[in-house]
C-alpha cells in the first residue's frame, strides 16, 4: 500500500512539474513578444515614425547660447548680453540687451538657417555660432556655470 501511495505521489509531482514547466514556457514566450513590441515601438519613436514629426519637433527650441559683454564704456560687469534661441534647423531669434546707466535698449533679430536676416553685431553672431556649435546652454535648463568663450571683451556663459 505504501508503495502505491509513493508511486502516485511521484506521478502527481512529475505531472505538476510538467504543467509548471509548460506554464513557464508560455509565460516566457508572452514576455518575449511584449519585449519585442516595446523595442519596435521605441525604435519607431527614435526614428520619428510616430506622429507628424516624431518625438523631436524640428521647430522646438534646441540651441541656446548667451554672450555677455560691456557694450558701453560707462558701465562694467558685463551687463549687456546677446541671447540666441534656435531650433534644430537654425531658425530662431537673437535677443540683445544693451545696458547703460540711464537706459536699456533691447533688440530682437530673426535668424534663418543660422544666419541673421538683419546684420548681426559681433556679439550676436558669436551667440548664434555658439548655439549652433552646441557650445551654449542646454535647452532644458539655462545652466548656472560660467566660462569665458571669446577673446577680449565678450564672454559666453554656458
Amino acid at each position: 500500500m505504501i508503495d502505491i501511495v509513493l508511486r502516485v505521489t511521484i506521478i502527481v509531482i512529475a505531472a505538476a512539474g510538467a504543467v509548471a514547466g509548460i506554464i513557464g514556457i508560455v509565460m516566457g514566450i508572452a514576455a518575449s513578444r511584449r519585449a519585442t513590441r516595446a523595442v519596435r515601438e521605441c525604435n519607431e519613436l527614435v526614428q520619428g515614425a510616430v506622429g507628424s514629426y516624431g518625438t523631436v519637433d524640428p521647430k522646438a527650441l534646441r540651441d541656446i547660447a548667451i554672450v555677455r559683454y560691456d557694450a558701453l564704456n560707462e558701465m562694467s560687469g558685463q551687463l549687456s548680453f546677446s541671447l540666441a534661441l534656435l531650433n534644430a534647423v537654425g531658425d530662431g531669434v537673437v535677443l540683445s540687451s544693451i545696458n547703460g546707466r540711464a537706459e536699456t535698449r533691447t533688440y530682437a533679430k530673426p535668424v534663418v538657417a543660422g544666419q541673421g536676416e538683419q546684420e548681426l553685431s559681433p556679439e550676436e553672431a558669436q551667440a548664434v555660432h555658439s548655439a549652433r556649435a552646441g557650445a551654449g546652454m542646454p535647452a532644458a535648463g539655462l545652466g548656472s556655470g560660467r566660462r569665458d568663450r571669446a577673446p577680449g571683451r565678450a564672454a559666453a556663459t554656458a
